[in-house]
């Protein structure tokens, strides 16, 4: 299943991964910024700090199911909670561990076409998949920097065919897996060179199988076909509405545009699939 995403999947994206609101009071220089927004605003939302159901402790990913189930990736609380698409608690698994369904640091959460859910598990250095019950299937990786090792994943999607594709953050990499964990491909070394990264931590992946990916410390998205060959960059040392400070999170919508959580300038900015500021 790609995450593409409408309504309120779209809103808890844009909350959950920048931290940003999307109604308030913004300055001169944000007024384009939360233009872009104005039918995107807040529906609702869920949650306090804490531990129990429906707490959360730096929730940090988001994915959502073809039923509307929702399923948040509640990294220091070391679980993943399940919620119907209005918010009500449906269910709720792990705690923190290195044993199959525990989780340390979960960082990011794909659902597949059939409902099977995938958790980069940052800490364990490896994916975990799940029945859309929590139920354990599967778990591949270790720390290392092999193919089908892991350094710090922190960003998980699927394509419509079901393979999977890891942002391997520490590594500077993309691994490319089966829907089994089967290896397949994956490029990318450390620097800033095109198809280089430095700590990718988000991917996506649109409707025709290009793939975007969150280039954190090189303030930059990049676009690669499905098999990894470079395609465009935008960002670092670009015009001024398209620069990054610490891109983290990106997703497409159903229509192909691109939104991504510029982190530590606290907005959410909208662009073409080319990489134009989209509003």
């Amino acid at each position: 299943m790609r995450i593409i995403l409408t309504g309120l999947v779209l809103f808890f994206f844009l909350t959950i991964l920048s931290g940003c609101r999307l109604t308030g009071n913004y300055g001169s220089d944000d007024a384009d910024e939360a233009s872009m927004f104005s039918d995107e605003a807040a529906i609702f939302s869920w949650g306090q700090v804490g531990s129990g159901d429906g707490q959360f402790d730096q929730p940090s990913a988001v994915a959502a199911d073809f039923a509307g189930n929702i399923y948040v990736a509640d990294k220091n609380n070391h679980r993943i909670q399940k919620f119907t698409n209005t918010g009500d608690f449906v269910g709720k698994w792990g705690s923190i561990g290195s044993a199959e369904g525990q989780f340390n640091d979960p960082s990011g959460v794909a659902v597949d076409s059939v409902g099977n859910v995938y958790v980069a598990d940052e800490e364990n250095s490896r994916i975990q998949k799940f029945s859309s019950s929590g139920k354990f299937i599967i778990a591949w990786g270790i720390a290392g920097s092999g193919a089908g090792q892991f350094d710090e994943p922190s960003g998980v999607v699927i394509d419509s065919t079901g393979n999977v594709f890891v942002a391997d953050e520490d590594n500077h990499r993309i691994q490319k897996f089966t829907s089994a964990g089967v290896f397949i491909t994956k490029w990318g070394t450390p620097g800033s060179a095109d198809g280089q990264f430095a700590e990718p931590s988000g991917v996506a992946i649109d409707s025709v199988g290009d793939v975007y990916i969150a280039d954190k410390n090189n303030q930059r998205i990049q676009k690669f076909t499905f098999a990894g060959i470079f395609v465009n960059k935008w960002g670092d040392n670009d015009f001024v509405d398209r620069q990054f400070d610490s891109p983290e999170g990106v997703v497409v919508d159903s229509a192909g545009s691109l939104y991504v959580a510029d982190s530590v300038n606290n907005c959410i900015k909208k662009f073409t699939p080319q990489g134009l500021l989209n509003k």
